[in-house]
């Protein structure tokens, strides 16, 4: 028989934090395994802490995002967003599916040209474009998103000197009712940027214009305005049919759709409360189809989620450290991953869920990581059950942006492992090694020699 775990009684104050209309119980049964794999044994093979990545999920979460819109729009094609999760085991998944890609640097478009994606599958977004980015990108007739005056310039430069017609489109930003307005990149339709940069492409007849491009925000839980974004949108092509008796061949909606992470401060949980994909499909998918294009006219609608995606597919798996009291009587317990791996936890609320059984008795408590300064919180508040030293936990729901954002700061990056339909895990990116980071640096000789 186990032996009673015992700890001394406190007198503490009731901290408990942002109430929702569940309470503040969290957890009711372990996580043991991930689809069919065992949390414990995972571990022990590949170390902790540990980033998991579920293949089942991604492609049944790709499924039903593909199946909302096609349901409802006849021409749809998804984009994998790299800069959401750039591992080549993951965006190879998504390929497989039938996703094309969507980079937004150099780097990124190198890698998806790498994972063998045809370079006129490629988008490429973002205001920093070099001169060979373009050139890349210009000769393996990709589709480039101009973000500004001055690529749009450089970019009809560059046509006198390869000869070529690159085949463009223009980010659009533009006020939908949701505030702040993301107008940080392309060209603004309200104040009729977007109509100049458009006006100069097609007049200088030096690329051809085949889409429209925009990309309203992040974690957006409104999607009628996506229905805003369509219709103006669909307004500028209407304008340029209108004038130059020219179709645009495609209109690309971004990404922004929320995962089911729940954001700090929120009322209810996400799951409870973000869109789904057919919300998010009826109304992109509803203005384009009221629109003034005839069946044969309409647009490919090019989506470049990321997120929504992938988040779910990821989990984090770590080890208990240590545990304290707080001056304040909270229970403090310290965690071997830290902000540095985990950076979405300054914004979101991650589900945590222990890896053995556990007793019905729970306490608040704050989730810390290992690193030397103050801002390593996992969770400020949250009601779990006592873990001992060595004990294991299961982070929810980390899948988008925490490993292509993550830091080596303090502690080296962990091993990511992907399992696959069958259950079998296989190790898709080694941890970092003390031998692998000191490879990158270079020491100068007159500072190889000193004496303490």
């Amino acid at each position: 028989m186990e032996k009673i775990r015992y700890e001394r009684p406190v007198i503490k104050k009731l901290n408990t934090g942002v109430m929702n209309k569940y309470g503040t119980r969290t957890e009711y049964t372990p996580v043991t395994n991930i689809d069919g794999a065992r949390v414990k044994d995972l571990i022990s093979e590949f170390g902790s802490p540990l980033f998991v990545m579920s293949e089942q999920t991604i492609r049944k979460t790709y499924k039903d995002a593909v199946r909302a819109f096609t349901t409802r729009y006849p021409k749809v094609q998804f984009a994998w967003s790299y800069k959401t999760h750039y591992n080549n085991a993951i965006c190879s998944v998504f390929h497989q599916e039938g996703s094309w890609s969507e980079v937004v640097s150099g780097f990124e478009y190198n890698k998806a040209l790498l994972n063998g994606v045809p370079g006129n599958k490629i988008i490429f977004n973002g205001p920093d474009k070099t001169d060979d980015d373009l050139i890349l990108a210009i000769n393996n007739e990709s589709m480039i998103h101009i973000d500004h005056l001055d690529e749009l310039y450089r970019i009809i430069e560059l046509t006198d000197e390869l000869k070529k017609r690159p085949k463009v489109a223009i980010r659009v930003n533009m006020d939908t009712g949701v505030y702040p307005m993301w107008d940080r990149f392309g060209f603004n339709y309200e104040s009729g940027q977007a109509w100049d940069a458009i006006n100069k492409i097609i007049l200088t007849n030096k690329m051809d214009l085949i889409g429209l491009h925009t990309h309203i925000g992040t974690f957006m839980l409104t999607p009628s305005a996506y229905a805003v974004a369509a219709t103006k949108l669909l307004d500028l092509a209407f304008h340029i049919k209108s004038k130059f008796g020219k179709n645009i061949t495609y209109i690309d909606m971004g990404g922004g759709f929320a995962s089911r992470n729940t954001l700090k401060g929120s009322y209810l949980m996400g799951a409870d409360s973000v869109p789904t994909f057919d919300d998010y499909a009826e109304a992109i998918c509803s203005a384009l189809l009221n629109s003034e294009y005839s069946k044969e006219d309409l647009p490919l609608l090019i989506l470049e989620s990321g997120r929504s995606l992938v988040d779910e597919a990821g989990f984090l798996l770590g080890t208990v450290l240590a545990n304290k009291r707080l001056s304040d009587g909270r229970k403090a317990t310290i965690m071997d991953f830290g902000v540095n791996i985990l950076f979405t936890s300054f914004w979101y609320e991650h589900k945590i869920s222990p890896a053995q059984e556990f007793s019905h008795y729970t306490e608040d408590s704050v989730i810390y990581g290992p690193l030397c300064m103050n801002i390593d919180v996992i969770r400020e508040n949250i009601t779990l059950p006592p873990m001992k030293k060595g004990d294991n936990v299961v982070v929810h729901t980390v899948g988008a942006y925490n490993m292509t954002q993550w830091m080596q700061f303090i502690a080296m990056r962990p091993n990511i492992v992907m399992i696959d339909m069958d259950g079998k895990p296989h190790l898709i990116r080694k941890k970092e090694t003390l031998e692998y980071m000191n490879s990158l640096e270079i020491t100068p000789e007159y500072l190889k020699d000193f004496k303490l």
